[in-house]
């Protein structure tokens, strides 16, 4: 298993169906924070569904595709980063987070991200990025514009939450673009 260093003494590290536990006692912090903003299968209540979420996360992992990585601050699972959708033969991912709130304001999932962009860009081959938020997260669009991102379109009205449609932005980063920003 691999551990990169982030900073403030985290590290990201796969999150495997090993976690589970580690896991729902996270989303039993980060849940009413997060559910706004991430789509609603990922909000899992108890230990049971929290496998089945990371299974999914593994079977997909298996085909090459999405993978989830979590982000452990002082030995504790504060949040994490993820490939929403991985697609190595198209050349294309797009790539999420979550964090609960103590742990916000400290760059930690930016600086995930770039790990992730990173590995997609110069290992995998990647050609575009994505990232899709809420447009009316100003956390998660300022990390896409931290990130080297431009906001290519709103998808109006394409993010249900709460009985209201919300907006949706897609922001998106290519490797020519990764690798100037990166140099």
């Amino acid at each position: 298993m691999f551990s990169l260093p982030l900073r403030d003494d985290a590290r990201l590290r796969p999150l495997e169906t090993w976690h589970a536990e580690e896991f729902a006692a996270h989303m039993d912090r980060a849940r009413e924070h997060i559910r706004p903003w991430v789509g609603a299968a990922f909000v899992t209540t108890g230990v049971e569904a929290a496998r089945a979420q990371l299974g999914r996360y593994a079977e997909r992992q298996a085909a090459d595709g999405a993978r989830i990585f979590g982000i452990w601050q002082g030995g504790v699972l504060v949040g994490g980063v993820m490939f929403v959708d991985f697609n190595a033969a198209a050349g294309s991912c797009e790539v999420g987070c979550w964090l609960e709130p103590a742990a916000e304001g400290r760059g930690l999932v930016a600086e995930a991200c770039r790990a992730l962009l990173d590995w997609a860009f110069e290992v995998r081959g990647v050609h575009r990025a994505e990232w899709h938020c809420r447009a009316d997260n100003q956390r998660s669009s300022a990390v896409a514009e931290r990130l080297g991102m431009t906001i290519e379109g709103v998808r109006r009205e394409a993010w249900p939450y709460g009985g209201t449609r919300h907006d949706k932005q897609v922001w998106a980063v290519l490797a020519p673009e990764w690798r100037t920003r990166r140099g």
